[in-house]
């Protein structure tokens, strides 16, 4: 295990939360056991089975499909566990005071475990990443995965191992303004929960989308998003050029008022994102999690000298 190669404060740490490493590499031991077993079995597939379709297939898509939820919930277990047993537990317990008179200072108390945490979350991240790959390589485009879906978005790029960055800023703040091990844990959930949820809903709003347009009249049917491309929004175009909300059809009887017999219309259109959108926004969202990761440290370690300002080493806090 990694703690037989540190030294000095970063081997304690990692000693204290032996457990949680170990659990880490049983997460990442169990998630390669069941995807690369299901590949290996939809590999092997049944000649009497028709097409890609048979039960290694649909198992590897259904563990594919709850393999993208836990990658989501990843950045709130690193950003809990950090506010709560690494850095709020020693608070409310007392037990930082014995670390602060082993000849180190809160700086580098408070580092050491910052330090220690972002490279087994970012190790544990960057293999399960790469276990996700194995079984992504199959069941990318299916449906419920497709690249821009919460999960595979998040999975497939760089914007998982940013949100774990802030996930451990955003912990080691609210671990020392809190103080309380359970408090702290929910309220870096919470935190780091909003900020996902804020940023899923405005990603693709980032970039401009792409238009196409086509005719509207019978016997034309509604356009498609080119390729694997995310829609955005489609409708009418007015002879006026106006944008109208609906779908073309002749039919003029169609119950559900998505028909506008009422305008004339003279076109349709479509926005959207295509694939090669994907990078960019995952580098623009990375870039904007790593500048809140970058302010959240930079607090945590203010509060840090301001609540341990006259600390000397060998001097009990």
């Amino acid at each position: 295990m990694s703690t037989l190669t540190l030294k000095g404060p970063s081997w304690a740490t990692a000693r204290q939360h032996r457990r949680a490493l170990w659990l880490a590499v049983a997460a990442v031991a169990v998630s390669l056991a069941v995807i690369g077993g299901l590949r290996i079995w939809d590999a092997s597939k049944d000649a009497e089975l028709p097409d890609r379709w048979g039960r290694g297939y649909d198992l590897l898509r259904a563990a594919m499909a709850q393999f993208s939820q836990g990658m989501l919930a990843l950045p709130l277990l690193v950003g809990a566990f950090v506010a709560g047993p690494l850095i709020a537990r020693e608070f409310e317990s007392g037990t930082y005071k014995l670390s602060l008179t082993q000849s180190i200072t809160p700086v580098t108390w408070l580092r050491t475990k910052l330090l220690t945490a972002t490279a087994a979350s970012l190790a544990t991240t960057l293999a399960l990443t790469a276990v996700y790959l194995i079984g992504w390589q199959r069941v990318s485009g299916t449906y419920g995965l497709h690249w821009a879906e919460r999960g595979p978005y998040e999975a497939t790029g760089t914007v998982l191992a940013s949100y774990v960055l802030l996930a451990i800023a955003v912990g080691a703040l609210v671990g020392q303004l809190v103080r309380r091990t359970l408090v702290a844990m929910a309220a870096t959930g919470g935190v780091v929960g909003l900020v996902m949820l804020a940023l899923g809903a405005f990603r693709w709003d980032l970039l401009p989308v792409r238009t196409i347009t086509g005719r509207a009249h019978e016997g034309v049917y509604a356009l498609q998003a080119p390729g694997s491309g995310l829609l955005m929004e489609q409708g009418l175009i007015s002879a006026g050029g106006q944008r109208l909300p609906g779908y073309f059809c002749y039919d003029t009887d169609v119950p559900d008022g998505s028909c506008r017999p009422d305008e004339a219309i003279s076109a349709q259109y479509l926005d959207y994102h295509p694939f090669a959108h994907f990078w960019p926004t995952q580098l623009i969202e990375s870039g904007i999690l790593l500048a809140l990761a970058a302010l959240a440290t930079h607090a945590a370690f203010r509060v840090l000298r301001a609540r341990l300002p006259r600390h000397r080493p060998g001097r009990r806090a």
